[in-house]
C-alpha cells in the first residue's frame, strides 16, 4: 500500500474523488468529493431525484461510475478487479436496501445465517448460532423460523439488517431503509440503526427522516442535481443552512 492510499490508521472508511456517474446523456453525479471517517455517522439527504441512491451504490460497486475513484480502506472498489475479489470486498459492506430483499424461500434464520457460510466459510452451526444473537439484537428472535411473507415490512427490514450485520462488516450503507414501510413501522427500524450508531458502527445513510439525521448523524450532505452542495454537522445545517438550495429544501420540509 502507497502512502497516498488511505489506511486504517488516519481514520478514513470512504473516499470519493472527482466522481461522476452518467446514464447515456444524463449526468446523474457530478465530480464528487466526499470521505467518511470510521465510527462516523453520514446522512445523505436532498430532494428527489438529486442522486442520493447513486450515490450511496456506488460506494459497493451496486452502480458503475463513469470517472473518479473510490477508496474503502485504502482499496479502489472500482479498479479491475476478479469477481471473487468483488465478492470480498462487498462483504465488508453492508448493505440495507429500501425493499428488504430477503430470500421468500428461506427461514429467517437461513436468510441471515447463509452468506457467512457461503461466501466466508464459516461453519453452519457458528453461523447458525450467530444468526440467533443477530436476530436477538433486533429484536426478533422469536421469529428465526418465520419466513419473510409472514412478517410485517419492519420486521423484513430488521432480518435486513441482521442479514447484512452477519458478514461483521466495518461499515454499512442504508439505501432509504424506511421508505417502504408503514409509519408505524419506522420507529422499530431507526430503533436498531440508531444502536448501531451508538455503538460506533460506520454508516452512510440516504434517508427522508430528518429526526433520524438530526439525532444522529455527525454530518450531513445535502445533494442535488448530482452534486454535494453542502456538508455540514446537523446543528449547522438545520439551524442555519448555508446554501439557497439546502435552505428552500428545508423550507419545503418544514411547510
Amino acid at each position: 500500500m502507497t502512502a497516498s492510499q488511505s489506511t486504517p490508521q488516519d481514520g478514513q472508511a470512504i473516499r470519493l474523488s472527482a466522481v461522476s456517474k452518467s446514464y447515456g446523456d444524463y449526468q446523474v453525479l457530478k465530480s464528487i468529493d466526499a470521505e467518511v471517517k470510521r465510527g462516523e455517522v453520514v446522512v445523505i439527504c436532498g430532494p428527489s431525484g438529486s442522486g442520493k441512491s447513486t450515490l450511496i451504490r456506488t460506494v459497493n460497486r451496486l452502480e458503475e461510475i463513469n470517472s473518479g475513484a473510490i477508496e474503502f480502506e485504502g482499496q479502489n472498489i472500482h479498479a479491475k478487479m476478479r469477481a471473487s475479489d468483488l465478492n470480498r470486498l462487498r462483504s465488508r459492506i453492508g448493505f440495507v436496501f429500501q425493499s428488504f430483499n430477503l430470500f421468500p424461500h428461506l427461514s429467517v434464520l437461513e436468510n441471515v445465517s447463509m452468506s457467512p457460510v457461503r461466501i466466508k466459510g464459516v461453519a453452519p452451526d457458528v453461523a447458525r448460532a450467530k444468526a440467533l444473537s443477530l436476530l436477538d439484537r433486533v429484536g426478533l428472535a422469536d421469529k428465526a423460523n418465520s419466513f419473510p411473507a409472514q412478517l410485517s415490512g419492519g420486521q423484513q427490514q430488521r432480518v435486513a439488517i441482521a442479514r447484512a450485520l452477519a458478514m461483521e462488516p466495518p461499515v454499512m450503507l442504508f439505501d432509504e431503509p424506511t421508505s417502504a414501510l408503514d409509519p408505524e413501522m419506522v420507529g422499530e427500524v431507526l430503533s436498531v440503526m440508531k444502536s448501531l450508531a451508538a455503538e460506533g458502527m460506520t454508516m452512510l445513510c440516504v434517508t427522508h427522516e430528518m429526526n433520524f439525521a438530526r439525532d444522529v448523524a455527525d454530518r450531513i450532505w445535502f445533494i442535488d442535481a448530482g452534486e454535494i452542495l453542502e456538508t455540514a454537522t446537523p446543528d449547522e445545517f438545520f439551524k442555519n443552512p448555508r446554501h439557497p438550495r439546502a435552505q428552500r429544501f428545508l423550507s419545503d420540509l418544514r411547510h
